[in-house]
């Protein structure tokens, strides 16, 4: 049974990250940790009772910013990440006075990013030494 939900529990939340970013992507630590955490909505997504996923969502304006998306190895390929980039859409529609939704994907992830409503926009860019691309999508 997988499940998602909004969290405050950061502490997971870096544990998932550093594990699918520092450990298996090799971003650095200065790249991956930042002082955005305190202001984002957070989710955690669960199979069963070990968490295996998470996201945060960034305000600005009319746009809600998705990122630091990642799901664990053993989850991969479940349906687990699409399932929570649409919890992280059904958030953002929440919230009052919201437009757009906006991440920078790795370039390598567009398609599934495109599969969920999102449009490539700009060039190829780096960040953290890994390629990405802008995307957005009405919500």
């Amino acid at each position: 049974m997988t499940r998602i939900e909004v969290t405050k529990d950061m502490a997971t939340c870096r544990q998932l990250r550093r594990v699918v970013f520092i450990e298996e992507q090799g971003v650095s630590e200065d790249d991956e940790v930042d002082d955005q955490d305190d202001v984002a909505i957070h989710l955690l997504a669960f199979a069963g009772e070990r968490p295996v996923g998470t996201a945060r969502m960034l305000i600005k304006r009319e746009t809600g910013k998705i990122g630091r998306v990642c799901v664990l190895s053993e989850a991969r390929g479940t349906g687990l990440g699409a399932k929570l980039i649409l919890a992280c859409l059904e958030e953002l529609q929440r919230q009052p006075g919201l437009r757009e939704a906006y991440l920078g994907s790795q370039s390598h992830a567009t398609g599934f990013y495109e599969k969920l409503g999102f449009a490539v926009e700009g060039e190829e860019f780096l960040d953290a030494g890994i390629p990405h691309r802008h995307m957005r999508r009405p919500l």
